[in-house]
């Protein structure tokens, strides 16, 4: 079973090896998200005919970390740092996101100066001892921390990735004193140069850690208390899963959850399907997220910002946000989704979100008390979405509730029809939506013409065809299940562990067999943490720049022990990916070392066949639907997934299926290929 837990909708789906899908789709409970979780679970497997007792894995993602940061609801944080270095998250980067907006504010550090403590100590680069630690100063913060109400402390020395004697006995006095307080260490969490990235990653990774441990352990304890006692396990934002207690003890790796989950998914039914070049556009109730797939491989980071106007990974716009870095599969966000609140500025101007209705009281349509017009709102008044239920029925939809939203809080202000207010708000979403998808194509020297858009969540299919015209794309794959296609991606995702380690070193001055011993140390920790496995894939990868660059690029490496004349290997590697990225190369600079990282994987086993899900066709209907003033209202077929077998179909049309609803607009055609996902062609350069 897997279990992907979003602002609005949990979805839960469950995969035989034949690649029959079931899957369940209830309201979060953000109150507590395990009873959301338990309750699709017990569902699904009563409809599947399926014992809690025989369920021997759950697999999950969750955007509750990033939540945490996005809504500033983590835990009191105090930081302990070197003598001098109180201020670093203050101080962050030079760079600022918004280059011609001089009275740009960053966002405020997770940690108040007020909690930021100095120690006396102070370790050299090579590691040496340049002043011991002041272990009386340790105690007496020790007890006026104990004596205060803070919940998590982040430990983050000079240079202690190259020693961390001294964050290890800071370590040890905290947890003897503080032992309910969450306790995180740099030289544990990040042992790599930058001490601003180091910084804030760890503390990204005490500010979310409470939380974090307090769900998963209540989660762990919920299924257990229910009769499924199989292993639970996580999706990180790298795009593997771990066992929860390395998530607990290390946090900040599944920031990006539940986003990643559902790249993993596209990048595999994507590559089964033939399509290799893809941009992901999932968006659901509270975000849209965009990620690219190239030749069929999901593309990673370690250069992330999460907690700005947009998480985004950029070489180039940064500070907007808190550095986390971490292996991230390379996610744009923004905050529009379906249960984003539509609303007017002080100078009358439309706006769509950050801020979300959420699964309570959800969208004014649900008629669970909201009142605020949100996008899934106008959505229902175009005709988009069902006037009358959502979710095979689940969701019960009042159509008047949405129109009154519009109406009284949006048209009649505007001046206008609430049908063309309706439409105004779905065209800014989408607008809106753009920032994340140029964000990972145009911004990084791609056309979104020379991909598929591959589209998902609950309302990803409602978007994604405006979506695409907007970008210039003539192809839209909408796969089985789109609307819950992150618990998808789950259950296809591999068993994944790393472990990187700082290593400045030249490459043509450092013996090979020093570089490979450093890489085997790495397998020796990463082998311990994943277990002894037939299937178990081992990959190193070298983080190498040229001397004097500022910042460094990843390159995958063969592992060793490598032939002679492998260092040229390396060098041609990183100049190709330097080329790539930048434009140029130097080809006298001297190439070096920053860091290493070892990747373990177990593959989930091979499945039979195309993910399908077997659902009736269900005829045909039709609605009154709004295509905005040059085309106006259509009436227009409303149909399932099955009735697209055979022959391509023009549209306008509406799909509607339990997890979602795809929307075809005029001058467009759908068709069903052979992995069971809906290809939607656009004619270019005509009206929606």
């Amino acid at each position: 079973m897997a279990a992907d837990v979003g602002g609005t909708f949990t979805d839960i789906t469950c995969l035989s090896p034949t690649g029959v899908l079931g899957t369940r789709k209830v309201p979060s409970t953000p109150h507590d998200y395990a009873v959301a979780i338990l309750r699709g679970i017990t569902e699904l497997a009563a409809e599947l005919g399926i014992a809690h007792g025989d369920i021997s894995e759950v697999l999950h993602a969750s955007t509750i970390a990033t939540n945490v940061i996005l809504e500033g609801r983590g835990a009191r944080t105090a930081l302990i740092t070197t003598r001098g270095f109180r201020d670093v998250l203050e101080l962050r980067r030079i760079r600022v996101p918004r280059l011609y907006e001089p009275l740009y504010q960053k966002p405020a550090p997770l940690v108040p100066r007020r909690h930021r403590y100095e120690i006396t100590e102070r370790m050299g680069p090579r590691g040496e001892v340049v002043q011991p630690l002041a272990v009386d100063e340790v105690r007496a913060l020790a007890a006026e921390l104990a004596a205060s109400s803070v919940e998590a402390v982040a430990i983050c020395f000079l240079h202690s990735y190259a020693n961390a004697a001294h964050e290890d006995q800071v370590a040890a006095i905290m947890r003897a004193a503080l032992p309910e307080v969450f306790i995180s260490a740099s030289a544990e969490i990040l042992p790599e140069i930058r001490e601003y990235e180091r910084t804030s990653t760890t503390v990204i990774n005490a500010y979310v850690g409470p939380m974090v441990a307090r769900y998963l352990r209540s989660l762990k304890s919920a299924l257990v208390s229910h009769g499924i006692a199989g292993r639970l396990l996580m999706m990180h934002s790298g795009g593997g899963t771990l066992d929860v207690d390395r998530v607990i003890a290390k946090p900040a790796q599944v920031v990006e959850s539940g986003p990643a989950a559902g790249v993993v998914g596209a990048a595999m039914q994507g590559r089964d399907a033939g399509y290799t070049d893809i941009i992901t556009f999932d968006m659901g109730g509270t975000t849209a997220k965009a990620s690219l797939i190239e030749d069929g491989h999901v593309v990673k980071t370690d250069e992330y910002e999460v907690g700005g106007g947009m998480s985004l990974s950029s070489r180039l716009v940064k500070g907007g946000g808190y550095a986390l870095k971490l292996p991230v599969i390379d996610i744009s966000e923004v905050g529009a989704g379906g249960g984003s609140i539509v609303w007017l500025d002080a100078a009358g101007g439309l706006k769509v979100g950050p801020h979300s209705a959420g699964a309570a009281p959800g969208p004014a349509c649900y008629d669970a008390g909201g009142t605020e017009p949100t996008v899934t709102d106008a959505n229902v008044v175009l005709g988009y979405n069902n006037r009358h239920s959502l979710a095979g029925g689940t969701v019960k939809i009042d159509a008047a509730k949405a129109r009154e939203a519009l109406e009284t809080k949006i048209a009649a202000f505007l001046d206008c029809d609430v049908l063309d207010a309706a439409f105004g708000v779905h065209r800014l979403a989408t607008i809106t939506m753009m920032r994340a998808v140029k964000s990972v194509s145009t911004y990084r020297g791609r056309d979104p013409r020379d991909f598929t858009l591959f589209a998902f969540g609950g309302n990803g299919g409602i978007h994604a065809a405006a979506l695409a015209r907007e970008l210039g794309m003539a192809r839209v794959v909408v796969p089985p299940a789109a609307g819950v296609f992150s618990a998808v991606g789950l259950l296809l995702a591999d068993f994944e562990v790393s472990q990187s380690a700082a290593f400045t070193r030249s490459l043509s001055a450092t013996p090979m067999t020093e570089i490979v011993a450093a890489f085997e140390a790495l397998e020796d920790k990463v082998a311990a943490d994943i277990g002894a496995s037939p299937d178990l894939r081992i990959g190193w990868t070298a983080q190498l720049r040229y001397a004097g660059q500022a910042f460094e690029l990843p390159v995958d490496l063969e592992r060793g022990p490598w032939p002679d004349g492998y260092p040229d290997e390396i060098r041609a590697a990183f100049e190709r990916e330097h080329g790539r990225i930048y434009g140029h190369i130097q080809p006298e600079g001297e190439v070096r070392f920053v860091a290493l990282r070892v990747t373990g994987t177990i593959p989930q086993p091979p499945r039979n066949g195309p993910i399908r899900k077997a659902v009736p066709a269900c005829g045909t209907a039709t609605r009154d639907v709004y295509f905005g003033r040059d085309i106006g209202s259509r009436a227009t077929a409303v149909i399932g997934r099955e009735d697209l077998t055979g022959a391509a179909r023009q549209g306008p049309l509406i799909i509607e299926e339990y997890e979602g609803t795809t929307v075809v607009p005029p001058n467009a055609t759908a068709a069903l290929d052979s992995f069971n996902n809906i290809v939607i062609t656009l004619a270019m350069g005509v009206p929606a």
